[in-house]
């Protein structure tokens, strides 16, 4: 064979073989491009699109829910560092409006540091339950629990009342709204400080020492500027996020629009989300929870013992005064079926509420106490879904790769979005 026989041959191999190559990279690319989404998947996808989300449910165990009045007293109330033993401490130091009302903290700090991760409170108004473990039943009770924490305002409830008393503004409103505060210039019966919660003994005495009537005033005074604060919160929501404006563009059948707001790899981490990954079997609805409790077997804080979680909570809920049972709810006939009829057993030794996945990328470190430091992290312990070292793990091991991981979270990094509700 001549010499120029023999490079045509070896040409024509070296195309044919391009041709293979190519012809497999246009194979795996077809593989790769994520198909046309399916009438019935476009309608799942709009069940979690914030245009599905309701207004909050009415809450008729705060009277003043709704109204607009008590909604600015509160907002004053969160961001007043008054209300605090060291007069340095408000609502917001935990709830960080530019963090998406988080902290950025593995666990919450004011005073000293909480038990736990700060949960963001964007939407709660949405959730029968607050809290990790849902030991509050409220809106309102819940914004009652840390003005009281020694870790968090490590205040005492006839100092915050006196706060609200001596306060003009914080007065004519309070009394605008729930009627008229009574005077307490009369020390010996409302003592500058007293609580019947805590270590301290002398705040506890002082409490005892007073008539049961004055503690029912202060305590309905207490509960009432809760419910202020919860009015406020009820108007921090959740704003259309990318993937909200992706499923209004399929809906539309807007295929340019859509593929101008997802790439392909955002399309494969939904399709993961709602398939293999099998994410939207609690993550699921527009908030993308069911404010349910699971054990996950996340591992513990460094140096802690597992915490167990919705077991303590329920028990907790029940206890509480200021629960929708207790004698501040201003419902004329309150039902109470959530706290009733509360779902109990061993199951929830170890659950934690499932958190809403909205605005991930602003409220890290995540889990109850900020064991994980990131979405990589998260998404790599749900597919690994180790044994829990306290009751049952209900994950189960999901067998991703680690590019199917990647194509996960650069979905959830399309849910962050800005917060209404204030300014």
């Amino acid at each position: 064979m001549s010499s120029a026989a023999g490079n045509l041959l070896r040409h024509l191999a070296a195309m044919a073989a391009l041709a293979v190559l190519i012809g497999g990279l246009n194979r795996l690319a077809d593989i790769r491009t994520p198909p046309p989404w399916s009438e019935a998947e476009i309608e799942l996808l709009a069940s979690l699109s914030l245009d599905a989300l309701p207004p909050p449910p009415a809450d008729p165990s705060n009277a003043v829910a709704d109204a607009p009045l008590a909604a600015e007293l509160g907002e004053r109330l969160f961001f007043d560092p008054r209300l605090s033993a060291n007069g340095r401490v408000s609502c917001a130091t935990c709830h960080q409006p530019e963090r998406r009302f988080t902290d950025g903290l593995a666990k919450g700090r004011g005073i000293g540091e909480a038990g736990r991760n700060t949960q963001s409170i964007v939407a709660a108004a949405h959730s029968p339950w607050a809290y990790w473990n849902g030991r509050r039943d409220s809106l309102w009770a819940q914004a009652l629990t840390p003005l009281e924490d020694p870790a968090e305002h490590g205040f005492n409830r006839l100092a915050l009342v006196r706060v609200v008393a001596n306060d003009a503004g914080y007065r004519n409103d309070y009394e605008r709204l729930f009627g008229a505060l009574p005077d307490l210039t009369d020390s010996d019966r409302y003592p500058a400080a007293a609580s019947p919660l805590g270590d301290d003994a002398e705040l506890q005495a002082a409490w005892n020492d007073m008539s049961a009537g004055d503690r029912q005033r202060i305590n309905t005074i207490f509960a009432n500027l809760g419910k202020a604060l919860a009015a406020f919160e009820r108007g921090i929501q959740p704003r259309p996020s990318r993937f909200d404006d992706y499923v209004a563009a399929l809906r539309d059948g807007d295929t340019t629009a859509a593929a101008r707001l997802f790439d392909q790899q955002e399309v494969r981490g939904l399709r993961l989300f709602i398939g293999r990954g099998q994410c939207i079997q609690c993550h699921n609805g527009p908030l993308l929870t069911n404010n349910e409790f699971h054990n996950t077997g996340v591992i513990p804080a460094p140096g802690e013992v597992p915490d167990i979680g919705r077991a303590e909570g329920l028990r907790l809920a029940r206890a509480d005064p200021f629960n929708c049972l207790g004698n501040y709810n201003d419902a004329a006939e309150p039902r109470c079926a959530e706290l009733r009829f509360a779902r109990s057993g061993a199951d929830l030794i170890g659950a934690m509420r499932t958190p809403s996945l909205r605005n991930l990328e602003s409220t890290q470190p995540y889990m109850h106490k900020g064991q994980l430091a990131d979405l990589a992290a998260v998404l790599e312990h749900y597919n690994r879904a180790p044994e829990a070292m306290i009751g049952h793990n209900e994950a189960k091991p999901l067998g991703l790769k680690p590019r199917d991981l990647a194509e996960l979270e650069a979905f959830l990094r399309t849910l962050d979005a800005p917060v209404a509700g204030v300014d």
